[in-house]
């Protein structure tokens, strides 16, 4: 009998520091990019001569590509190594949007908006192996919730960001430094020397090619599951909770605005706080069970009253927060589904869900928005919000690998 190790080679010290800064940059970039298109869409919309709805085809395009190769890329991750498809995946991201600012059209609008999704659908399976493999079991959610709140960062700074390279350089030019800032953070990472994971996991002690296990456990999908309701639930409120509070409690502009501030911002701040939650327990499926189970209260509450403006600034903080708690215990929960050597298909696979509900969110809280239902786009999401509860208790297996007489568990 063989034993598969789990991914025990942890680098320490100063090495890990280095790993998790990187990897926490690149996914800084992989969400700056993301909203790169979107805060140029004024711009766009001038120059090209199109319209909202070819822009957002554009868009479309980026989550059907993302979603259709986040599995595949999964599996090179762990047949290849993390490091390769993480470089050339960022690589690629920024070589597009270089080359839309060199050649603006909407051809190329489109293959950019195309590669870009290709590129975006690098980052969970690599980062999440690599992670993983080499940082201090101990700190593992803590080094998640780090690497999630550089992505949070990364859309938060964007609009910012671009509104100040258009202003200072013109649109063409904006699209050019986006690129160049993701070739930078490649050049870091060549640099500081990233370690691998993946395909030095994906054989044995003696060298030999680990024994093949089944992707498709009952775990992963019920994962999978989960994933598209926690990003139905949040696409919701994150894209039309605004013109929601709007429309539908007669919340002014600029209060609307500070609400979903104060929910995208105390969502960063909580990622943090369940890091360290993670960390000091092995209850994951209890703490996304638990805090969904309140965010689904506090959210079905703002759908059924109508509060005045400091109250529901500070609701919706609360919303944010409890959201932002669950992330690293749903990565861990993730990570703990995984076969030993396989983080990146498992990663790849389970992320799908993310661009399955950022596919059929837009539809879903469009068509409320369309029919005078604004109220709903609260209630619909407290009621994902109150599906994820059940998943959350039957996702977290600790699954034994069987294969021939080749076995393994976690922790």
């Amino acid at each position: 009998m063989v034993d598969i190790p789990a991914a025990t080679h942890h680098v320490q010290g100063d090495s890990a520091l280095r790993t998790l800064g990187a990897i926490s940059t690149a996914h800084w970039v992989s969400h700056f990019h993301i909203f790169v298109l979107p805060m140029l869409f004024p711009f766009l919309k001038e120059r090209l001569g199109v319209s909202y709805i070819d822009l957002g085809f554009a868009l479309t395009l980026f989550a059907v590509v993302s979603g259709l190769t986040q599995a595949p890329i999964g599996y090179l991750v762990d047949r290849i190594g993390a490091r390769k498809i993480l470089i050339v995946g960022m690589t690629l991201g920024s070589a597009a949007l270089i080359g839309l600012g060199l050649s603006l059209s909407y051809p190329s609008l489109i293959v950019c908006a195309a590669l870009l999704g290709l590129a975006n659908s690098v980052y969970h399976p690599a980062d999440y192996a690599i992670l993983s493999a080499h940082m201090d079991e101990t700190r593992m959610g803590r080094a998640f919730s780090i690497h999630s709140f550089a992505g949070f960062v990364g859309g938060a700074v964007a609009p910012a960001i671009m509104a100040a390279l258009v202003a200072g350089v013109g649109g063409q030019s904006a699209l050019i430094v986006a690129g160049v800032i993701g070739l930078a953070v490649v050049l870091m990472l060549i640099v500081i020397g990233i370690p691998d994971a993946g395909a030095i996991h994906s054989r044995n002690m003696d060298g030999a090619p680990a024994a093949k296990v089944s992707m498709l456990t009952p775990a992963i999908l019920l994962l999978t599951v989960f994933f598209t309701l926690l990003s139905l639930s949040q696409n919701g409120i994150n894209s039309f909770g605004i013109v929601a509070m709007m429309t539908g409690y007669g919340s002014s502009f600029s209060a609307a605005n500070i609400a979903l501030t104060g929910y995208l911002g105390c969502s960063a701040i909580g990622v943090l706080v369940g890091g360290v939650l993670a960390d000091r327990t092995e209850r994951h499926s209890q703490i996304a069970a638990g805090c969904f189970a309140i965010n689904a209260a506090i959210v079905f509450t703002i759908a059924s009253v109508t509060l005045p403006a400091l109250a529901l600034t500070l609701t919706m903080a609360l919303a944010g927060f409890l959201s932002g708690v669950i992330v690293p215990s749903r990565d861990m929960l993730v990570r703990n589904a995984a076969p030993p050597g396989a983080a990146g298909r498992t990663f790849g696979i389970v992320s799908t869900g993310f661009n399955f509900g950022g596919i059929l969110s837009p539809l879903l809280f469009g068509w409320l928005m369309d029919h005078a239902l604004p109220g709903w786009v609260f209630g619909v999401s407290a009621g994902f919000m109150a599906a994820t509860v059940l998943l959350a208790l039957v996702s977290e297996r600790k699954p034994t690998f069987v294969s021939g007489t080749v076995s393994a568990s976690r922790r």
